[in-house]
């Protein structure tokens, strides 16, 4: 045992300067402050579910959902083609990808404001024109990033990023917090995303001082679009399956039942928020740097992927038998009655982040078209599922509709880099399956709790904890015999 530990130690040492150590070093600096920020959002969820009621998170799921809407319509992936190219670095693609993004944004933002209206229109609800108008402020300042920071995320330079992001979102829930005492409404969410944008923007310019210069850099243009050509389409149709069950819960349920809904399926992408920002931030400079090399790529989409099922798997199960004690103790007893939605939200998760990393590698490889396939056969089954969904199981059909659709894509797109990295599907499905097997300890920890008959929510969560922590502790115990077996 000790032997294998002084082995992790010198591995560690030899990987200072190389790709693993930018790697560690980027995702450990992203990692605490994208933690940090979760937990501060966590809180201030808990505060707000008590300042307000379930329709203002109602409305403002409706907002957002706008928003991310006519944001999609136009997505050119800016920052994704920066990172991707090699000549990104360049002055000439800076200045091209900063004059890119703000007129994309800026474009988006007279859309909202335009369209403001009809969507008020639509749900039949007035209030939705001013604050919709507002929100758009915001997608008119995220195109205002300093172009200097997608170089340091190429570099895998993440410090200032982290402070950047992570420090800009605790500004951001520190003033929502403080408003909403003020403001007992809606309007306190939709201010308070404005006022997060302003932030995050003006400390890129902080860390990554940067001028835009006038001028038109042909070469650079076209070689960002080229890539951008790739993703055309790809974020609307992704937007239709994410967000599609708002649009019709909004339509068939009040909004008081759909903010039930949307702070349940918050809970679940707290965490899952956590883990996508640092995946997403990490593998994507770190398949760049190795794209070709099929045999790198497969090691660590399998490490990447086992890791997200031994650890997801069992938080699913702890959902499924903790789910309305945690909602109740987090939010309020009203709010216990989302815990199917939270269940379904936490399967979407585990799904969806096995998915990504696929997705990365097509990316990192210039081959964003690839996943185009996969979003639409997504868009599809969340569009024939979803209505049908919604009207039979009540609200929680819309996470129900989201997990078929996330599994169709999720099994179309393993079968599809099988084709182009040679992915062992054993090794892949193993994964899948010894995460399976090691969850099935937190059941047996949480049906043995009901057979004492000890009742309560602190009760159920605790023992919930339990299962987890006992789950995890056998799946280091198989880690560490077959790494000492390996040696």
């Amino acid at each position: 045992m000790e032997n294998f530990y002084e082995k992790i130690k010198e591995q560690l040492r030899s990987a200072e300067g190389s790709l693993k150590g930018k790697v560690f070093r980027g995702g450990a600096w992203l990692g605490v402050g994208s933690l940090t920020e979760q937990v501060v959002r966590f809180a201030r969820s808990i505060v707000l579910a008590r300042l307000l009621a379930p329709e203002a998170f109602g409305i403002m799921a409706v907002v957002l959902s706008a928003s991310t809407l006519i944001h999609s319509l136009t997505d050119i992936g800016v920052r994704e083609a920066v990172i991707q190219n090699p000549r990104g670095g360049e002055d000439e693609y800076i200045d091209s990808a900063f004059w890119l993004a703000l007129g994309r944004s800026a474009a988006l933002a007279a859309s909202i404001v335009l369209l403001a209206p009809w969507l008020a229109k639509f749900y039949g609800n007035a209030e939705l024109t001013p604050l919709l108008r507002v929100a758009a402020l915001s997608v008119l300042i995220d195109g205002a990033w300093s172009p200097r920071m997608y170089i340091a995320i190429k570099q895998l330079k993440l410090s200032r990023f982290a402070l950047i992001t992570h420090g800009g979102g605790i500004g951001g829930v520190i003033f929502t917090v403080i408003l909403s005492y003020l403001i007992r409404d809606v309007w306190a969410l939709v201010i308070g995303a404005v006022v997060e944008s302003f932030i995050r923007v003006m400390l890129s310019y902080v860390f990554y001082p940067y001028w835009p210069h006038l001028g038109w850099h042909r070469e650079a243009t076209r070689e960002l679009l080229k890539f951008s050509r790739g993703l055309f389409g790809l974020s609307f149709l992704n937007l239709i399956y994410a967000k599609t069950d708002i649009f019709v819960l909004a339509k068939l349920y009040s909004p008081a039942q759909l903010g039930l809904y949307s702070m349940a399926v918050y809970l679940a992408q707290v965490p899952t928020g956590f883990i996508m920002n640092l995946l997403g931030q990490t593998m994507m400079p770190t398949f760049a740097h190795i794209q070709g090399d099929e045999a790198r790529e497969n090691r660590i989409l399998l490490r990447v992927t086992s890791m997200i099922f031994i650890l997801g798997m069992p938080v699913v199960l702890f959902v499924y038998f903790c789910g309305r004690s945690v909602l109740d103790l987090a939010f309020g007893g009203r709010y216990s009655d989302a815990a199917p939605a939270l269940v379904a939200a936490a399967v979407v998760s585990v799904l969806g982040l096995a998915n990504g990393q696929v997705t990365t590698v097509f990316y990192a490889r210039g081959l964003p078209q690839l996943h185009r396939v996969c979003v639409v056969l997504m868009a599809l089954t969340m569009i024939a599922l979803i209505y049908p969904f919604a009207k039979f199981f009540g609200t929680v059909g819309g996470q129900l509709a989201c997990v078929a659709a996330c599994a169709a894509g999720w099994l179309f797109q393993v079968a599809r880099i099988k084709s182009i990295t040679d992915l062992s599907m054993g090794q892949y499905f193993g994964s899948f399956f010894a995460g399976l097997g090691i969850s099935s300890v937190v059941a047996m920890v949480c049906l043995g709790q009901r057979a004492t008959g000890w009742r309560g929510p602190v009760v159920n969560i605790a023992f919930g904890v339990i299962g987890c922590a006992a789950a995890y502790a056998l799946a280091g115990v198989i880690y560490l015999r077959r790494a000492e077996q390996a040696a």
